[in-house]
């Protein structure tokens, strides 16, 4: 047991970044750089992955709803993760569960590209979900927490450009990789990616390792009738009731409520189950979710932790959150379906999509300096709403009006280049809102809202296009995006402190 605890220790100790490199004045951007990988490296994987489809239906003779949960397994286990991951980091050291991300994702990565089966894929992307979870999990807080408050902005800007690199890279790379090598290299590519990410990180990123366990705020206290009463109550005085463990019963319901609901949007668009199966799965989807409220209200280590959620101007900074990456992710795969039904060539096709998340990544750089300097972020949040939707609404509309296929680069390049100035700005706004103790979690949390988004906007188009045809489902997906936008716009407003 003793050489046991000894080796764990040292698994969990955080090695210090050399003084040469921590005296710096820039040593800030140097971690900054390195959360950039983890970023790159999980948006990549979440845009290339697409450009599989055809090569994975032929190898595997599997149907399209079939081989999306190639997508989909990586999805749902990060989205159960995040969280539960998020405050595991807050007890033993950010540092160290983010190089373990790298560490698992390189290995997962190794195995989907050596896969026989289509089984054995989607469980090794499963894998690769825990890797990424660990990294996406803490890589919000080490931004926030580990750079000077006036920089926090731009610091989620650079973050957010890397996600949007990783994004606009992915289609191209993922169709030469396809074309000129194999389908296995579109996994393979990331393990030296990963390799460089526990290098760098191991000497650039700071120590995170806590001197205590932190307490997360509690719930408010609530009159039978409903309403807040008093103050957010501080931590629990006494021991608590469960001894603190973990909360696995809110971890299985968050992980059946998504997986219910995913799995019945599959199913509506073409996975072989009848209808009755639609409406079970349905059904279980909401009967988890009310469970999984119940749950983490009762539970004293929850998954979701309640008191953060109800902090003022958390709540709907997390469903802006899932709200840009759904606006994000929907257009990224419904427009191929749409350039091709136009006629347009693959190659061109790729080149028109691309500008999506490359409008994305320069916004979220240099966008927010193009806006008047005494904007809020509630502004940016607006602005930044607006303009994704005005885009969407054109994306929609130019094909209805006989516009050549390529013209739609134009409203792509306003949705990306809006969703640049929004998603920063509301990740910063969360941010601030969550205590630092709890950063991580808060950071988790974030990262689970934009996952949840990711796996809205795979299926959404999918079943669109399976209902009424790309064209006039394509449309209606869009349309209706539009007015999720407007939604964001809504949400985006000035917390009042209690």
């Amino acid at each position: 047991m003793n050489a046991a605890s000894t080796l764990t220790a040292r698994l969990l100790a955080e090695r210090p970044r050399p003084r040469g490199i921590a005296g710096r004045r820039y040593a800030h951007w140097l971690a900054v750089g390195t959360v950039c990988l983890g970023a790159f490296l999980g948006q990549l994987t979440a845009s290339v992955t697409a450009l599989v489809y055809p090569a994975l239906q032929h190898r595997f003779d599997a149907g399209f709803a079939a081989v999306e949960w190639v997508a989909l397994a990586y999805l749902l286990v990060l989205v159960a993760l995040l969280a539960p991951i998020g405050r595991l980091s807050d007890l033993v050291g950010r540092k160290t569960v983010y190089l373990g991300g790298f560490a698992v994702f390189g290995l997962a990565s190794l195995g989907a590209g050596f896969a026989g089966g289509l089984g054995a894929l989607v469980a090794c992307r499963a894998v690769q979900a825990v890797g990424g979870a660990m990294m996406q999990a803490n890589s919000v807080a080490l931004v926030a927490r580990g750079v000077p408050g006036h920089a926090m902005r731009r610091a989620l800007g650079v973050q957010a450009a890397a996600q949007g690199l990783g994004l606009a890279l992915g289609p191209s790379l993922g169709g030469l990789l396809v074309a000129h090598a194999s389908w296995r290299w579109v996994f393979w590519i990331n393990v030296p990616v990963a390799v460089v990410g526990i290098v760098a990180g191991w000497f650039l990123l700071p120590r995170t390792r806590p001197e205590a366990a932190p307490a997360l705020p509690r719930p408010r206290p609530r009159t039978a009738a409903g309403p807040i009463v008093g103050p957010a109550a501080g931590p629990a005085a006494g021991p608590e009731p469960d001894g603190g463990r973990f909360d696995l019963a809110g971890l299985l319901l968050l992980g059946g409520s998504t997986t219910a609901l995913l799995l019945a949007l599959s199913a509506a668009s073409g996975l072989p189950l009848p209808a009755w199966g639609v409406a079970a799965l349905l059904a279980a989807a909401v009967l988890c979710a009310l469970a999984l409220v119940r749950q983490e209200r009762r539970a004293t280590r929850p998954i979701l932790a309640p008191g953060l959620v109800n902090t003022p101007g958390v709540r709907p900074g997390l469903a802006v959150a899932l709200i840009g990456y759904l606006l994000l992710f929907c257009p990224l795969v419904l427009g191929p379906v749409l350039l091709a039904e136009a006629g347009l060539p693959t190659a061109r096709s790729g080149l028109v999509i691309t500008v999506l998340p490359a409008a994305f990544a320069v916004a979220a750089t240099v966008g927010g300096g193009l806006l008047p300097r005494g904007w809020s972020d509630v502004a940016r949040c607006r602005c930044g709403a607006a303009l994704a939707g005005a885009g969407l609404l054109g994306c929609a509309l130019l094909p209805a009006l006989g516009a050549p296929a390529v013209l739609l680069a134009g409203p792509l390049l306003v949705v990306g280049g809006g969703l640049g100035l929004l998603l920063p700005a509301n990740n910063a706004l969360v941010m601030r809102a969550i205590p630092a103790e709890c950063s991580a979690v808060g950071g988790g949390m974030v990262n689970m809202a934009r996952s949840l988004g990711t796996a809205l906007g795979t299926a959404l188009p999918v079943l669109g296009v399976h209902l009424a045809g790309p064209a006039v489902g394509g449309r209606a997906v869009l349309l209706a995006l539009a007015v999720v936008a407007g939604l964001a716009v809504v949400l985006s407003r000035p917390v009042r402190r209690r």
